[in-house]
C-alpha cells in the first residue's frame, strides 16, 4: 500500500513537471526570439536619427572608438538582454516563489534606471563639449582661455556623473556630500580670493590681473569691432554685386531690345522698298503702248502683206528656177529684198517697222 502511494505521488510529480518544463522552455525561446528582433531594430532606428553622431560629438565616442561596439550597439545589446532577463522572470515564475525569480525581478527593475543614466551621462558631456567649443572659441586670443573650458567642462561632466550614480542608486551615500563639497571649495576659493585681495601681496596680484583683463578686454573689444566691421564690408559688397548684376541684366535688355528695333525698321523699309519697286514695274507695264510706224499704218495690226521672202506667191512673179536658187537669193538680196535663207530677216524688218513709245515719249511727241 505505502509503494502504491509513492508511485502515484511521483507520477502526479512527473505528470506536474512536464508542463511545466515544456512552459518553461517555450517562455524561454519566445523571449529568445523576441530579444534578437528588438535588437535589430534598435541597432537600425538609432543609427537613422544619428545617435552615433551625436555621442560622438559629446567626446564618448573618442572612447568608444577602442571598444568593439559603438554606442547604437550597446544600447540595442542592453535592450536584447533586457527582453532576455524578462523571458527569465516569466519563465521561472512558473515554478512558484523562487531566489532566482527575486534576483531577476530586482536586476529587470533596475534597468529602467540604468537607461535613464546612460542618457544623462551622454546629455552632459554634450552639453559639456558644447560649452568647451564655445568658451575656447570666444577666449581664443587669451592664454588662460583653454585652461578655463577644460575646468568647465570637467565641472559640467562631474555634475552628470553625480546625477547619473544617484538615478541608479549607486554610492548615494558618497556622491552626494561629493558634491556639497566641491560646490563648497569653489565657493570658498571665491571668498578667500576675494578677501584676499585686501592684502598688499594680493593687492599687486590683483592689479597684474587686473590689468591683463584691462588689456584683454582691450583685444577682444577691437577684434569684436574688426570683426563687424569686415561683416558690414561684406554684406556691403554682397548688396554692390548684386545691384551691379541687376545693371547688367537691364543694360543687356535695352541693348536687345534696340536690336530687335533696328532690325524691324529695317525689314519695315525693305518691304516699303519692294512694294514701291512692284509698284513701279506694274505701273509702267500698264502704261506701255505699241505704235506702229507710219509707212505700216495702213496695215492691220497682226496682219502682214505677204513677201517674196515669205514664200507666198506674187502677182506678176515668176517662181525661182529649181535649179537656180542660190542665185536668185543673192540678187534679191542686192535688190534690198529679204531672202528664204535668211529666217531673221521678217523680224528684223518687224522691229524695223515697229515703234514702241513709252509714256514719256508720248508725251514729248
Amino acid at each position: 500500500m505505502d509503494i502504491g502511494d509513492a508511485l502515484t505521488d511521483m507520477w502526479r510529480s512527473v505528470l506536474l513537471f512536464v508542463p511545466k518544463a515544456l512552459a518553461f522552455l517555450a517562455i524561454l525561446l519566445v523571449g529568445y526570439l523576441i530579444a534578437r528582433v528588438v535588437r535589430k531594430l534598435v541597432d537600425a532606428l538609432l543609427t537613422r536619427v544619428g545617435f552615433d553622431r551625436a555621442v560622438r560629438r559629446s567626446g564618448i565616442g573618442e572612447r568608444l572608438d577602442r571598444s568593439r561596439y559603438d554606442a547604437s550597439d550597446i544600447l540595442a545589446r542592453l535592450a536584447y538582454y533586457a527582453i532576455l532577463l524578462f523571458a527569465l522572470q516569466l519563465a521561472f515564475g512558473i515554478w512558484g516563489p523562487n531566489p532566482i525569480s527575486d534576483l531577476i525581478s530586482a536586476v529587470v527593475g533596475w534597468l529602467p534606471k540604468a537607461f535613464i543614466a546612460i542618457v544623462i551621462l551622454v546629455v552632459a558631456t554634450a552639453i559639456a563639449s558644447a560649452v568647451r567649443d564655445l568658451i575656447g572659441g570666444a577666449l581664443g586670443g587669451l592664454s588662460y582661455g583653454r585652461l578655463i573650458a577644460t575646468v568647465v567642462w570637467v565641472f559640467i561632466v562631474g555634475l552628470g556623473v553625480i546625477a547619473a550614480l544617484n538615478q541608479v542608486g549607486i554610492a548615494t551615500t558618497v556622491t552626494q556630500p561629493v558634491l556639497v563639497a566641491v560646490l563648497a571649495t569653489v565657493a570658498g576659493i571665491l571668498i578667500v580670493g576675494v578677501g584676499g585681495g585686501l592684502i598688499r601681496p594680493m593687492q599687486g596680484r590683483w592689479e597684474r590681473w587686473l590689468d591683463r583683463v584691462a588689456t584683454e578686454s582691450a583685444v577682444i573689444r577691437e577684434r569684436a569691432q574688426a570683426y563687424q566691421a569686415e561683416k558690414a564690408a561684406a554684406e556691403q559688397r554682397r548688396v554692390d554685386e548684386a545691384a551691379e548684376a541687376e545693371r547688367s541684366r537691364t543694360e543687356a535688355a535695352r541693348v536687345e531690345a534696340a536690336r530687335a528695333e533696328a532690325q524691324r525698321r529695317e525689314a519695315a523699309a525693305r518691304a516699303d522698298i519692294d512694294r514701291a519697286e512692284t509698284t513701279v514695274i506694274s505701273t509702267e507695264a500698264e502704261q506701255t503702248q505699241v505704235i506702229p510706224r507710219p509707212e505700216e499704218a495702213h496695215i492691220v495690226p497682226g496682219m502682214r502683206e505677204p513677201t517674196p521672202a515669205q514664200g507666198l506667191p506674187v502677182a506678176g512673179a515668176q517662181p525661182p528656177a529649181a535649179d537656180e536658187p542660190a542665185a536668185t537669193a543673192t540678187a534679191e538680196r542686192g535688190r534690198g529684198k529679204p531672202s528664204v535663207a535668211d529666217p531673221a530677216s521678217p523680224a528684223e524688218r518687224e522691229a524695223e517697222q515697229t515703234q514702241v513709245i513709252r509714256p514719256q515719249d508720248s508725251k514729248e511727241a
